[in-house]
């Protein structure tokens, strides 16, 4: 059914707006995501605690249950101050906002992506605004962040009125690199992960995945005891996610973790291609230039 002048959802996605004109029903179902094996990340520890809360880190250092050890998650918190925060929320809210799926509304900055097709183009890019530059500025202190150039810079709001929320997806593997980062803004949130059941073949473009140890396991599972892993997002903090849990887990946000407005700031990289010197690199290097400026 055609939602375009009601909302921004398509396909199998919903929000508040289109399931009470339509009478749709939500495609994620949390409480049965509870039924099944839950484990919380600290990031104090480094490690996954059984249970869903994911405030668990509070508990740190006196965590009880039974912990477990998955690499590739990594979170710095207050990466900004109260005072940053304010000023970027404010800015952003100076720019208009575009609808977008399941809820959301956006402001993207970067270049144009045919994932079906496999196709880059410059679009109507034209860098990134200068108010967020210090965030960017910033990566350069985060080790794992090293020599990261960002190429796509996605702003996104959640709002609880519009039962805002994000599907679970991987980020797609052709042209987006390892690290995937979200800064955090106005409230907290969760990301959930869930184990990437293969619905089709090389579903997100997972064939262009760089590391071998990172290959989706064709029987449908990470071979791993847990099947949700719960990740808290506090306001202010960045997250980045790389290794098995930027591709082998799917990631969303569930409805029921917005409880207020959370807006965040998502960015991405090029894979080693679409980089100087690899094999692709005439087809992007005008969009890195591009990608140095602000405005």
């Amino acid at each position: 059914m055609d939602r375009s002048k009601l909302c921004g959802c398509k396909g199998v996605r919903t929000c508040f707006v289109c399931e009470k004109k339509f009478n749709l029903t939500p495609t994620i179902n949390s409480e049965s995501l509870k039924k099944l094996s839950n484990a919380s990340y600290c990031s104090y520890c480094n490690l996954l605690w059984s249970g869903w809360n994911a405030y668990e880190y509070k508990n740190h250092p006196n965590h009880t249950g039974t912990s477990y050890y998955l690499d590739g998650i990594f979170i710095e918190h207050e990466f900004i101050n109260e005072a940053e925060e304010t000023m970027l929320i404010k800015n952003l809210d100076t720019m208009p906002w575009d609808v977008s799926q399941s809820g959301r509304r956006k402001q993207n900055f970067g270049p144009k992506c045919n994932f079906k097709k496999r196709r880059l183009s410059m679009g109507n890019f034209n860098g990134f605004p200068v108010s967020t530059k210090f965030v960017q500025d910033r990566f350069d202190k985060i080790p794992i962040l090293k020599n990261y150039f960002t190429i796509e810079q996605c702003s996104l709001e959640y709002r609880p009125e519009m039962g805002a929320s994000i599907d679970p997806h991987v980020d797609d593997c052709w042209i987006w690199g390892e690290r995937i980062i979200t800064l955090s803004l106005q409230s907290d949130t969760v990301l959930t992960l869930t184990p990437h059941n293969i619905k089709y073949n090389n579903q997100y473009n997972t064939d262009y995945i760089p590391n071998v140890k990172c290959l989706p396991i064709p029987v449908n599972h990470v071979n791993y005891p847990i099947d949700v892993v719960r990740v808290l997002m506090p306001r202010r903090s960045l997250l980045v996610l790389y290794g098995k849990p930027r591709y082998l887990w799917e990631h969303c946000i569930l409805r029921e973790d917005i409880q207020e407005r959370r807006l965040c700031i998502a960015y991405r990289e090029f894979t080693p291609p679409y980089l100087k010197g690899g094999e692709k690199y005439t087809e992007s290097c005008n969009i890195l230039q591009k990608a140095k400026c602000f405005w």
